[in-house]
C-alpha cells in the first residue's frame, strides 16, 4: 500500500522559517521523482518544487526558488522542504507527491503525479 504522510506543517509568523518532511512507503522511493505541491484556499494548486530519484535535479516555481530548498533521503524514503523568509500568501496546505517528472502535467488533474499525500496546514500570520 502506498503512503505518503507529510509533517512539519503549523503556524509561523512572517519572515519565519519551517521545514516540511514527507515519508513514503509502498513502493520504491528512489525510482521516482518527488514533489511538493501547495494549494491556498480559493486558488489552483501549484508545483513549489521537484527534485528527480537519484540525480537530485530539481525544478521549482520561480516565486519560490529563493527561499525554498527540496531535497530527499532515499535511505530514509523522505522528501523534505525547507522554506524561509515565508509570507501570508505563502499559507496552504502543501502536499507531497511522487511521480515519473520533476515536471507538471498541467492537461492532467493529477499533475501527472501517481501518488499523492494528505497534505499538511501551513498559516504565515501574526
Amino acid at each position: 500500500q502506498v503512503r505518503l504522510v507529510e509533517s512539519g506543517g503549523g503556524l509561523v509568523q512572517p519572515g519565519g522559517s519551517l521545514g516540511l518532511s514527507c515519508a513514503a512507503s509502498g513502493f520504491t522511493f528512489s525510482r521516482y521523482a518527488m514533489s511538493w505541491y501547495r494549494q491556498a484556499p480559493g486558488k489552483e494548486r501549484e508545483l513549489v518544487a521537484a527534485i528527480t530519484g537519484t540525480s537530485g535535479r530539481t525544478n521549482y516555481a520561480d516565486s519560490m526558488k529563493d527561499r525554498f530548498t527540496i531535497s530527499r533521503d532515499n535511505a530514509k524514503n523522505t522528501v523534505y522542504l525547507e522554506m524561509s523568509n515565508l509570507q501570508p500568501e505563502d499559507t496552504a496546505v502543501y502536499y507531497c507527491a511522487a511521480g515519473q517528472t520533476v515536471v507538471p502535467d498541467l492537461t492532467s488533474d493529477s499533475y501527472g503525479m501517481d501518488y499523492w499525500g494528505k497534505g499538511t496546514l501551513v498559516t504565515v500570520s501574526l
